[in-house]
């Protein structure tokens, strides 16, 4: 039988995921020999890194700029890998900036498939894209179901596969009740605040998040208040609520037991805008949304942005009724006033959360192995 050959390249934690989900799914369907790059998730289902996936965990300029040049090189050894070993089709996963530059150089010298996994946001922004990535890559990989037609209009393929966040652990009931319990809160209100896990969002939200918790604390007296701290970011964020007027449980970046529990255990949350939000929804939490950027972030994204909401709740269940306060609307009165609103009527969101881990992919094939089909069947085209 001929063995499947796949190239297989993430750069950073979340695409490593994906990644191993989607091999898993494709050693189930077929023999596989699989090389590429990626890190401990990849690497659990046989793949040996070409390097380490973290020389490409960077976002921003100041910390790309450093690397420019050594990345260059990276580009070009990756596909110069591709190209020698010519698998059957490359599975590139997210990371933009490295993964659509290989495509490009593997694409100017082969006729080698290329698959996308994680179809960039151009519903939101830029939908220039679409028609560029149409001319570098054979197929995408899509994580939300309103995503295949605006790549299908330019003629590329694109097969929706469900979101990962399908797959999550939820706390059991008896968790719920134990961490409750660990913590004395009783059945006091539970609030659940996520200022995000990048030290930007950190530094701009927790201030006004912790403002506008002690707004609400003057309305809610028995609440409790409970801070999952992304890891790596301890010290930056136990410094962040020292000046809060209310004391938080803070939950160690490592201990993912607590961290379920917590999500699960919440009353309602206050979270920064991002994908967190269908984290939320997938416990049946409702939720507040807030967020800041810096200045010219902001002005930049208002001229560009195509959409009327952010928050992923609203945008898949095809419905606004999750709050989010954005750019300058993020204000400490306007966020505790909405808290103590859902708090009184979280009601009204648990529709459209259970609608959009519908919509997500709950209950059908894990997206690993709805990932490794699609990639079979594209191969058949």
């Amino acid at each position: 039988m001929t063995v499947l050959k796949v190239f297989v390249i993430a750069g950073e934690a979340s695409g490593d995921k994906l990644g191993g989900a989607a091999m898993a799914g494709l050693k189930s369907l077929t023999d596989v020999e699989f090389r590429g790059v990626g890190g401990p998730f990849m690497e659990e289902q046989g793949l040996t890194s070409q390097f380490a996936m973290s020389e490409l965990s960077l976002m921003g300029i100041a910390e790309i700029l450093p690397k420019y040049f050594h990345l260059k090189r990276r580009i070009r050894e990756v596909a110069d890998a591709i190209l020698a070993w010519k698998p059957d089709v490359v599975l590139t996963i997210d990371s933009p900036d490295f993964c659509l530059r290989v495509a490009d150089l593997v694409k100017a010298e082969s006729d080698i498939r290329i698959c996308h996994y994680v179809a960039p946001t151009v519903w939101a922004w830029r939908p220039e894209r679409a028609e560029k990535m149409a001319k570098r890559v054979d197929q995408v990989l899509a994580l939300f179901p309103f995503e295949p037609p605006y790549f299908e209009a330019h003629g590329l393929r694109c097969d929706f596969v469900g979101h990962p966040v399908v797959t999550d652990e939820i706390a059991t009931d008896a968790e719920v009740a134990e961490f409750r319990a660990a913590h004395t809160i009783g059945d006091s209100p539970l609030v659940l605040v996520l200022p995000g896990s990048r030290k930007g969002e950190i530094n701009r939200l927790a201030p006004i998040f912790g403002q506008a918790l002690e707004q609400f604390a003057h309305s809610h007296k028995d609440a409790r208040y409970v801070v999952p701290v992304a890891h790596g970011r301890d010290e930056l964020v136990r410094e962040a609520v020292a000046n809060w007027p209310v004391t938080p449980i803070l939950i160690d970046g490592t201990d993912r037991a607590a961290k379920r529990a917590a999500f699960k255990a919440a009353d309602i949350a206050l979270a920064a805008s991002g994908t967190v939000s269908l984290e939320l929804a997938a416990n049946d939490t409702p939720m507040v949304v807030a967020y800041r950027m810096n200045w010219l972030t902001e002005q930049i994204v208002k001229r560009k942005l195509l959409i009327d909401t952010v928050t992923l709740v609203n945008l898949v269940s095809e419905t606004r009724v999750v709050p989010e306060f954005l750019g300058p609307e993020c204000i400490a009165q306007k966020i505790a006033a909405s808290l103590s609103h859902v708090l009184n009527t979280g009601e009204d969101q648990r529709e459209a959360l259970a609608l959009t881990m519908e919509r997500l992919g709950r209950g059908e094939e894990a997206p690993g192995l709805r990932a490794a089909k699609a990639i079979l069947e594209g191969l058949k085209v």
